[in-house]
């Protein structure tokens, strides 16, 4: 005995849905035009929810270390070796160092391109530039552009009341180093706005055996601009406390997904012959 329906092969939903559609009211066009408003409505927003989403929000909640000078005290680590992607690096911790504050800019970095080539550096996972303490309240971030180049952080205002409100010695770019897999993949999840927490020691480093003078120095003060002053920050821990609740982010998820969405059956509906 066979089962009712044993042997048939059921039809994808898509097309079982343009099926129903053409019985209905296909010929006169209707759910092409269905489509077509309904993707001239979502696509306006994934591009605003793209634009958008980068937009610093205010949180309902801070972790009270954001307002807080970052923690440096003299490193008892000594020395090591590290290897990484076959490459043996020498680290030299200087500090050991606590750092919680919120992105505004970041870069990762392919240790087979560009300077980080040259230097052979596959240590350097990424770059995050941060900001803490009265920049966190006081000062409308939007009103900046911040962006990472291949070692700086960069930023600029054309707001006036912004930038003297601004504390300079409020805002870090770190360099951030680590061998550790796991370490690497959570920094890589790092977005604008993240309040993030990073433990490690401030250190200088370099591929083994080239010396003290091929190494990557690191920063030790706050109070420093320019060439040097970024920290360099071997990781033992790095954490996302809390992302940004910035709504755009939600739109341009949702909205997109639909973009895509109608965009898929209109060319189902056209290759079925179904929509013209």
């Amino acid at each position: 005995m066979v089962a009712p329906g044993a042997g048939q092969v059921e039809e994808p939903f898509v097309v079982r849905l343009l099926k129903r559609s053409s019985a209905r009211s296909i010929d006169d066009g209707t759910v092409t035009k269905l489509l077509k408003v309904v993707f001239w409505i979502a696509l306006p927003l994934t591009l605003a929810g793209w634009w958008q989403g980068n937009d610093f929000v205010d949180f309902d909640w801070l972790p009270s270390q954001v307002v807080e000078e970052p923690q440096q005290k003299k490193a008892r680590k000594k020395g090591f070796n590290v290897e990484y992607n076959d490459v043996v690096y020498t680290v030299e911790p200087k500090y050991a160092y606590t750092l919680y504050g919120m992105v505004v800019s970041f870069r990762y970095h392919d240790g087979d391109r560009m300077l980080h080539k040259v230097w052979n550096d596959h240590l350097n996972v990424a770059d995050v530039c941060v900001v803490w303490g009265d920049n966190m309240g006081e000062v409308n971030l939007n009103a900046f552009d911040f962006f990472n180049g291949q070692f700086t952080c960069n930023f600029s205002t054309g707001d006036q009341v912004a930038w003297q409100q601004f504390r300079v010695q409020q805002l870090s770019n770190n360099h951030l180093l680590t061998a550790d897999d796991d370490l690497r993949s959570r920094i890589t999840e790092v977005r604008v706005g993240d309040i993030i927490r990073v433990e490690g020691w401030l250190s200088w480093y370099g591929q083994a055996g080239l010396g003290n003078g091929a190494m990557r120095k690191t920063s030790v003060t706050r109070d420093d601009t320019g060439n040097g002053a970024c920290e360099t920050i071997y990781v033992r821990d790095f954490e996302i406390i809390r992302s940004m609740p910035n709504p755009w982010r939600t739109v341009f998820t949702l909205f997109g997904i639909l973009t895509l969405l109608t965009v898929v059956l209109f060319i189902v509906g056209v290759g079925s012959g179904r929509m013209k």
